[in-house]
């Protein structure tokens, strides 16, 4: 009789640790099971555009290893604010990313007065995939082979600057060039480097401030004239095209950080392994010729990296905002 309660005993206790264990262990059983749908990769910009051709690049190898598809979804609007939102604000879904210029996003708090999301609050670091310089170009009519040229017929009134969208980072970097040298560009925006790349080709902007990725293609092809790259060091696919700090802007750097944020709520475990796939594949030998070929350099960063970079681009930004004047609602 006591060998059989103390058997009963022993049954009990071993049943009573388990059901107590079983809250704590049910979210480790579904960050495992994740990703248990297709997951969505948002790009806040037009098709074409930087952000666009490196998701497009990576999407099918990350379905793969995710073991479910990824669905590149374009959705334009508010220089990219509209995408990020609707990222920002899909809460616990944990099947829904942002791919877009990282810098960017870090400008739209400084700009813009109106914002629907708090990107420091409502999202968070992925990783980083690749750095892309700002190619300065003109249309092959402009007789301006120089920043120093480009500056002096600014000056003049006859240079309309095509920006991919106000307080856009192109656009902040155009100003942050107009700062230095005192030139006096016309801002033309647009809704995406596609349209202003366009519009720049033929004729109606004269000048133009956009990711490499994108404007490397035409100019190789003769449509636009390079003027300046703004990488602080030459480029080696360019390497005779001098830098925008080697015509006179001391220390100038800009371009596009291509990068994936995640809402906030995401379970830092789903965190991790997407930052472990996006590494991998951004940087097999594929992909990264791939990249070399059209401007644009791998840059991988960890999650906590990648929060620490869209903090310090944001102070940096804003200052430039500040002296500038620009705001929007």
């Amino acid at each position: 009789m006591m060998h059989a309660r103390r058997r009963f005993l022993r049954i009990a206790s071993t049943a009573a640790l388990a059901a107590a264990a079983a809250p704590l262990a049910a979210p480790v059983l579904a960050a495992d099971s994740w990703p248990n749908r297709p997951i969505r990769l948002v790009v806040p910009y037009p098709a074409g555009g930087s952000s666009d051709i490196i998701a497009r690049l990576i999407s099918k190898q990350l379905g793969e290893a995710l073991g479910q598809p990824v669905v590149v979804d374009n959705r334009p609007g508010a220089n990219g604010n509209v995408g990020a939102a609707f990222v920002a604000q899909s809460g616990g879904d944990n099947h829904t990313l942002l791919l877009c210029d990282v810098g960017a996003l870090a400008i739209s708090p400084s700009v813009y007065t109106k914002l629907t999301f708090d990107p420091a609050k409502d999202l968070k670091g992925v990783g980083m995939l690749a750095y892309s310089p700002h190619m300065l170009v003109v249309n092959p009519s402009v007789q301006a082979n120089t920043l120093k040229d480009l500056v002096e017929m600014s000056k003049r009134g006859e240079l309309n600057f095509a920006v991919t969208a106000i307080g856009s980072a192109p656009h902040l970097a155009g100003v942050a060039v107009q700062q230095a040298t005192g030139a006096k560009w016309q801002y033309v925006p647009y809704k995406g480097g596609a349209q202003a790349i366009a519009d720049t080709v033929g004729g109606t902007a004269q000048v133009l401030m956009n990711g490499m990725l994108a404007t490397l293609p035409h100019v190789q092809s003769g449509k636009l004239k390079a003027i300046a790259v703004s990488k602080r060091t030459r480029m080696p696919l360019v390497g005779n095209l001098p830098t925008i700090a080697e015509q006179g802007v001391a220390n100038f750097e800009s371009g596009t950080w291509q990068g994936v944020m995640a809402p906030a709520r995401m379970p830092d475990a789903a965190v991790t392994r997407l930052n472990a796939e996006l590494v991998r594949i951004i940087r097999s030998p594929e992909v990264r010729a791939q990249l070399a070929g059209q401007g644009a350099e791998v840059v991988t960063m960890t999650p906590a990296e990648t929060n620490r970079f869209f903090a310090t681009e944001k102070t940096r930004w804003a200052a430039v905002v500040k002296q500038a004047g620009i705001k929007l609602d």
